[in-house]
């Protein structure tokens, strides 16, 4: 990914982007350009894992940083976006 900020200015672009690449099969996000985030990230991060969920896939998040770590953290969907499984109950 090459966009700088992953804000409610710019989401709706990346949005169609991801779905673009998740449909031609690409699940490897890299977020290393990434320099300014706001919960409108989170948001675009959970749409694009739903777009490879439903193509039976799983998105892959690399070099994620640390202050979209803390927003997936504090809203409670790390395991969503880790692909982690779920503790048994």
């Amino acid at each position: 990914m090459q966009a700088n900020e992953l804000t409610h200015a710019n989401v709706a672009a990346l949005l169609e982007d991801g779905r673009a690449a998740i449909g031609a099969g690409d699940l490897a996000i890299d977020l290393a350009a990434v320099r300014q985030v706001d919960s409108s990230a989170v948001a675009l991060l959970l749409a694009w894992q739903r777009d490879a969920a439903a193509r039976g896939g799983c998105i892959a998040l690399s070099n994620v940083p640390p202050a979209l770590t803390s927003l997936i953290t504090l809203y409670g969907v790390d395991r969503l976006l880790g692909c982690a499984p779920a503790p048994s109950a």
